[in-house]
């Protein structure tokens, strides 16, 4: 008798041991057909921007100036993202969704300020950007009317 207690124990003992590591797979498996959590979106398509910073005076490259990309989301600011370009001018982002609205604004030491807002509406997208020279300083002293007076003596009018 003994030994049938052992061998029904020893069966009885596989038995539980075999469906305890059969239920949870059959578990898991009818967790998985659950639709619960979260659904994967995919990131949105990107485009490739080049930008080039040239001098406008003879076209020559701009080195190390600062291309400084601001994401709008209508009228507001999503923030920036900067780079510099390298000695040909030219510097590449390819983190912009296609569709979205960017603001883009220049600034080389010695050059005017440059900024322009682009729809970013192609997978490709290159822009060129002349920068120029600082101009004369507008002063409220000076009468802006006035024509200014030529630099040749011999082509001004003598006073009447």
């Amino acid at each position: 008798m003994n030994f049938m207690s052992r061998r029904s124990f020893l069966l009885l003992s596989v038995f539980v041991a075999v469906f305890g590591l059969v239920f949870p797979l059959l578990s898991a498996s009818a967790q998985q057909t659950d639709k619960r959590g979260r659904k994967y979106k995919a990131p949105p398509a990107t485009a490739k921007i080049a930008v080039t910073v040239l001098r406008d005076s003879n076209g020559k490259p701009i080195e190390n100036a600062a291309v400084i990309f601001h994401p709008m989301e209508g009228e507001r600011d999503k923030g920036n993202m900067e780079l510099k370009t390298n000695e040909d001018g030219k510097t590449i982002i390819d983190v912009l969704p296609i569709g979205d609205v960017v603001r883009l604004q220049i600034i080389a030491k010695g050059f005017q300020t440059f900024g322009a807002d682009y729809k970013i509406d192609k997978p490709e997208f290159a822009i060129e950007i002349r920068m120029k020279r600082p101009g004369e300083q507008y002063s409220i002293y000076k009468n802006h009317d006035a024509p200014a007076p030529s630099p040749n003596p011999s082509e001004q009018t003598p006073p009447k």
